[in-house]
């Protein structure tokens, strides 16, 4: 009888989280890291998997359209509409330091991308307490925040585009 070499069964490939699943699965990983020290190197290990934008959505110099305002990482982000109606993310966070905006970015992007749009647009800004918690100044919150409302902000002007 042969292996299936590194394939997964077709039914459990083909599971796709729900973005309700997703937060649920987040905040389940973020309870196992209580302590600052090991919730500190979890999000470190969260901004490693930063991917920049890609250049077929947008190079440099970024437009000032997409740069979130009060953003002390000079963060960018693109929503874009795929044509199934699910939602696509892209950011640039053009501060090398910029640890938690490419944390926060990367677990927006694994949460929303993919899903329907209109899920983006219910998000509760407490996501940054929740992630972040009390290890972040009052300054990186809002610039945080300013992340989700961008997010939000972008995926409202796509679905009104793709309605026009």
């Amino acid at each position: 009888m042969a292996k299936a070499e590194g394939r997964m069964p077709k039914a459990v490939s083909e599971i796709v989280m729900t973005t309700k699943e997703k937060l649920e699965e987040l905040q389940e990983t973020l309870d196992m890291f209580a302590d600052p020290a090991s919730r500190a190197d979890l999000l470190i290990g969260f901004a490693d998997k930063f991917q920049e934008v890609p250049a077929e959505v947008a190079t440099r110099p970024y437009p000032k359209s997409h740069q979130v305002p009060q953003c002390e990482s000079e963060a960018y982000v693109w929503s874009t509409l795929n044509p199934d109606g699910t939602l696509r993310l892209h950011f640039a966070v053009e501060n090398p330091s910029g640890i938690s905006a490419k944390a926060l970015a990367v677990i927006l992007d694994a949460i929303f991308s993919g899903q329907p749009a209109e899920d983006v647009l219910a998000l509760d800004s407490d996501i940054v307490e929740r992630v972040f918690r009390q290890n972040i100044s009052m300054g990186k919150g809002l610039g945080l925040k300013s992340m989700v409302l961008a997010v939000q902000a972008l995926t409202r002007d796509a679905l009104k585009r793709a309605s026009a």
